[in-house]
């Protein structure tokens, strides 16, 4: 009898972790919300490592309002002082301050010559680029598959692991239609900003020419509960 109660218990312990398992949107619904609050601003920076050692560094004021509105401010390097970046929905501009005018960038653009693209930046919402799939979990992460549901997305597919602990991405692999890796990334330096806690530093290789790599940071990462609708439109650039 003990031999059968024994047996039913290991039949119903998968059962049980199954059943605590989160499902590949909730997943994402929550990468989304780590990595792209509703709204908040902060200060960020981007250091782009070049083949031949060489690097450059970007040092921007940030605004994300809602889903679909993003907008930078670069304070260094002193030649990019005045540049700004606009995004509204899936239009995306640069203003350069010795036109006075914007121009159209493109998502998967290089984002100022460095190894992340501007959708990496400027539209992390991946509930609603993507299509999820769980593919694997161990103890302690989550594995999903991401398919891009729009040509605006950053990638058409993503390997994506999550921890299993709180939800925050661990790495990354973004890869083309054809199935080519172009780059991996490391999550790394999760700190609490106000509660929330987030990696503050991401590293992306590029596995296309391997000898180069960018690191997003963090400095400063508050969230907000709104922010003013007119620092969101074409006429406010540069002013």
């Amino acid at each position: 009898m003990k031999s059968l109660a024994l047996s039913l218990c290991l039949l119903l312990l998968p059962l049980a972790a199954s059943a605590e398992s989160k499902s590949a949107e909730e997943l994402l619904r929550q990468y989304d919300a780590i990595m792209g609050p509703a709204s908040f601003e902060g200060v960020m920076v981007m250091t782009a490592h070049r083949e031949d050692g060489s690097t450059r560094t970007y040092r921007m004021k940030v605004m994300k309002s809602g889903a679909d509105r993003f907008r930078a401010w670069f304070q260094e390097p002193a030649a990019s002082r005045g540049q700004e970046i606009l995004r509204v929905g899936d239009n995306s501009w640069v203003y350069m301050p010795n036109l006075k005018r914007a121009l159209r960038i493109a998502n998967r653009d290089s984002f100022q010559g460095g190894d992340f693209n501007n959708a990496d930046v400027l539209r992390t919402n991946y509930t609603r680029d993507y299509d999820a799939k769980l593919v694997s979990e161990d103890a302690q992460a989550y594995q999903l598959e991401l398919h891009a549901k729009t040509d605006e997305a950053a990638y058409d597919r993503i390997n994506l692991w999550l921890s299993k602990a709180e939800g925050i991405p661990l790495k990354g692999e973004y890869y083309t239609v054809s199935g080519k890796l172009l780059r991996t990334a490391e999550f790394m330096e999760v700190r609490d900003f106000g509660g929330l806690r987030r990696p503050s530093r991401v590293l992306m290789r590029n596995m296309i020419v391997t000898q180069r790599f960018s690191e997003l940071t963090f400095d400063r990462f508050d969230v907000r509960e709104s922010l003013p609708s007119g620092r969101f439109v074409l006429d406010d650039l540069g002013r």
